[in-house]
């Protein structure tokens, strides 16, 4: 564990002796303060890297203390010590910038455990910030992963751990939770950055076209087949191929992919010369891969090869401290975007947005804020502008997802698939690409609200 700088303020002797006491024998680097302004003037002179504060003290109380070490040095990790029965303080001081906190009489197991989580947040601090030089000198930008959770962050530096290689990678998570551009920042940090990054969405396309698609086909191999194609693993040669929706693929395409990661090699449709190809496999899936691997409709040997290295994108709902960096970046495009002038949210609608679930994550926000924007009458986007118009709403199409769909998600989910046929020109597998659902899905939604026939035989 990295050892760490830590400053207690705190005005009890005998509990700072305490706390110094264990954390020397920890191995930690510690100072103390006996009171908030001795501690600010330690903090202005030193370098800390986690502060525990007592959050009742006389004189500049907790946080005063707080504010001001954050006015200092917003990067301090500042965990607040309380007593039992005041912890709503603590949570106040938490919003106001604290990691954490703990309570009186302290227990030094779940101190050294705090300590723990504070020495790997500020190693994968620093990962990252080479990472993020690391891009600056490549000119790469991760501008359009917005993130400020940990969760988030540490995909991230697992994005940048894992680049050098070619070993095979799965990114797990829900439609609309950002698998693409995880796979392509993956790409952008490897050395095969210089060659192209190819995807291909699995669920889109039928199997007979899907395999023409990833190893192409020669003349005369089928009906229309009128010359020769080039594949996406010819394509893609000494660069990337991201295969969204792989649960999707059917058993002879399974065959032929797990052939190629066996033996780097394939043969077109219809051609019998064996052509050899250095592409590294991301795929992606929203579905539980080892749910399809027991019914067997997906090969057990191919998961394995495919499983190698897994990252798992949490939905939006698990990293809410996601949402304001996200609201503000989705605020700026699309303002800039439709030429209006948006100065922000009026307090209930941010509340509402805060509060919502996102069952269509990152993807489902930014159609919201682009809907609010594009319809907004004022300067200030407002509740009236958003599809839910209060809590209740709200509610219905978020937290009680997982019982009967309620009218109003089902309107909302009819606004989106209209908007997304309209934007689309009303192609389909466009449309269902941009809702992050599989054609076949989008199909059955335009079935079910009556917006467009199903094709012939679908059910």
């Amino acid at each position: 564990m990295k050892k760490l700088q830590i400053l207690i303020i705190e005005d009890g002797q005998s509990q700072r002796a305490m706390l110094r006491d264990f954390l020397l024998k920890e191995g930690h680097a510690v100072a103390e303060a006996e009171n908030g302004e001795q501690g600010i003037k330690l903090i202005q002179a030193g370098h800390f890297e986690l502060i525990l504060l007592d959050y009742k003290m006389p004189g500049m109380d907790g946080m005063e203390v707080l504010k001001q070490i954050k006015g200092i040095n917003p990067e301090i990790d500042v965990v607040i010590i309380t007593a039992y029965g005041t912890i709503e303080t603590a949570v106040d001081a938490m919003k106001a910038g604290a990691i954490d906190y703990i309570t009186k009489p302290i227990e030094f197991d779940e101190l050294l455990l705090l300590v723990e989580r504070v020495a790997e947040r500020r190693t994968l601090l620093r990962e990252n910030e080479f990472l993020r030089q690391e891009l600056k000198e490549k000119g790469i930008t991760t501008d359009k992963i917005i993130y400020r959770s940990a969760k988030m962050s540490e995909l991230i530096n697992m994005a940048g751990r894992i680049a050098n290689s070619r070993t095979t990678v799965l990114i797990q998570g829900e439609s609309g939770t950002g698998k693409e551009l995880m796979a392509r920042l993956i790409h952008q940090l490897s050395p095969r950055a210089k060659k192209p990054i190819m995807a291909v969405n699995c669920g889109a396309l039928p199997e007979s076209l899907l395999e023409s698609e990833l190893f192409g086909h020669e003349k005369g191999a089928f009906t229309g087949a009128v010359t020769r194609r080039i594949g996406r693993f010819e394509e893609a040669d000494g660069g990337t191929l991201f295969l969204d929706e792989i649960a999707e693929i059917s058993p002879p395409v399974q065959i032929k992919l797990l052939r190629f990661l066996q033996e780097r090699e394939f043969q077109r449709l219809g051609g019998n010369q064996t052509i050899h190809s250095d592409v590294r496999i991301i795929s992606a899936t929203n579905k539980v891969l080892e749910n399809k691997v027991k019914d067997g409709s997906f090969r057990e040997d191919l998961f394995y090869r495919l499983n190698v290295v897994v990252m798992s994108i949490p939905p939006l709902r698990e990293r809410k401290e996601d949402l304001p960096v996200l609201i503000e970046h989705f605020l700026k495009k699309y303002a800039f975007d439709n030429a209006k002038k948006i100065e922000g949210l009026t307090s209930e609608a941010q509340d509402l947005l805060l509060k919502y679930d996102y069952p269509g994550n990152v993807r489902e926000l930014e159609n919201i804020i682009e809907r609010a924007i594009v319809i907004a009458r004022e300067q200030v986007i407002s509740s009236e502008d958003l599809p839910f118009r209060n809590l209740e709403d709200c509610e219905a199409t978020g937290t009680k997802m997982e019982g009967p769909l309620r009218q109003s998600i089902e309107d909302l989910e009819r606004k989106m698939i209209m908007d997304a046929m309209e934007k689309a020109g009303d192609h389909q597998t466009k449309a269902a690409e941009a809702l992050g659902i599989s054609e076949r899905m989008l199909r059955y939604k335009l079935k079910k609200y009556g917006l467009k026939d199903a094709p012939p035989g679908f059910s």
